[in-house]
């Protein structure tokens, strides 16, 4: 599966910019990997996964933002959904690594109609799964909770990113269910923030051709982001539509909810009735003292904090070769609906 993306290696190091607050009293060194801190910034207080679900209770739906791949993000997700559903326990699962078609594929496996061999591939389950989702996937079924496979295709999302948002309403009416067909793409911080990310990039997005535009190719790959996110917030908002009183927990990449943007604000557009929460990852600067950087701490109701993942290139060169091979990628992969 091909994720690795220049936006996420500008995201991580966005992550890791600005000025640190001293470190928070009682605070240990992230040791490893595995090692995480919840913090409370409003009170600079370091939290169990019990004391941040209570902190929570009121939340009608909570954003869990993952770094993806990091084994402590993993592991904090998992003790914050236990903890939730142990305080609530009308909990949904709504996850990003599931998408919306393969929805019965995931129904037929919590019932038990089907093995996880066949989840896996039918189901079109990410390659990390057993190490990063299972565990999560595998507690809801145990405790009889809904999961919500709730992100949009990827076909569907590079036929946006390589055709513009004018692509869903071509989508056949045995598919439109796949994704939410109407977009909101005005300007504002999540639009600011994304282009800051991407718009220095002629590499990043869906470009058809040596022709493109960066703009126009920015462009797309906005409305491709927000198709995910559009998407995601729909189905989140419709199963609490159809389940009044249930809480959902969602599991997506940080960009998708950061700073209570993206996915986050389209469910409160939506349901402004609704409470809702984000648990934001923030990999510190210095594992042995860490710290929450300055412009960060509204990122999230809480802040998680991990250890930096190893550096995926050492030098520029060898930066620019892996993106040069992720634009052929792109450009051999066409819309395939």
């Amino acid at each position: 599966m091909f994720r690795l993306t220049p936006l996420f290696a500008a995201i991580a190091a966005f992550l890791m910019a600005g000025c640190a607050t001293p470190n928070i009293i009682g605070l240990s060194p992230l040791a490893d990997l595995t090692a995480y801190h919840i913090i409370d910034p409003s009170t600079d207080t370091v939290l169990s996964a019990a004391q941040a679900a209570a902190k929570l209770s009121n939340a009608d739906v909570v954003f869990l933002g993952e770094t993806h791949r990091h084994p402590g993000n993993h592991l904090a997700q998992m003790a914050l959904f236990r903890a939730l559903h142990e305080r609530y326990f009308d909990t949904a699962l709504s996850l990003e690594q599931f998408e919306r078609d393969v929805q019965p594929i995931v129904d037929q496996y919590l019932a038990g109609d089907i093995g996880e061999a066949t989840l896996r591939e039918k189901g079109r389950a990410w390659d990390n799964y057993p190490m990063s989702y299972r565990p999560l996937v595998e507690y809801a079924k145990e405790n009889g909770l809904a999961v919500i496979a709730s992100e949009a295709p990827n076909t569907v999302v590079r036929c946006v990113g390589r055709q513009g948002p004018d692509f869903l309403a071509t989508l056949p009416a045995d598919k439109q269910h796949w994704s939410a067909l109407t977009l909101r793409l005005e300007d504002g911080p999540y639009k600011d923030r994304f282009f800051e990310f991407a718009g220095g990039n002629a590499g990043h997005g869906e470009s058809t051709g040596e022709n493109d535009t960066v703009s126009a190719a920015v462009l797309r790959s906005f409305a491709a982001q927000v198709t995910r996110d559009e998407t995601m917030a729909q189905s989140i908002v419709q199963h609490i539509n159809s389940n009044p009183g249930h809480r959902v927990v969602h599991i997506n990449g940080s960009f998708h909810s950061a700073g209570f943007l993206g996915a986050a604000e389209r469910v409160m557009w939506d349901r402004p009735d609704l409470e809702v929460a984000v648990i934001h990852p923030i990999e510190v600067t210095d594992p042995d003292n860490p710290a929450i950087p300055e412009d960060l701490r509204g990122e999230g109701t809480l802040l998680l904090l991990i250890k930096p993942e190893p550096n995926s290139y050492v030098s520029d060169e060898e930066e620019r070769d892996a993106i040069i091979a992720q634009m052929k990628f792109r450009k051999s992969v066409d819309c395939e609906l």
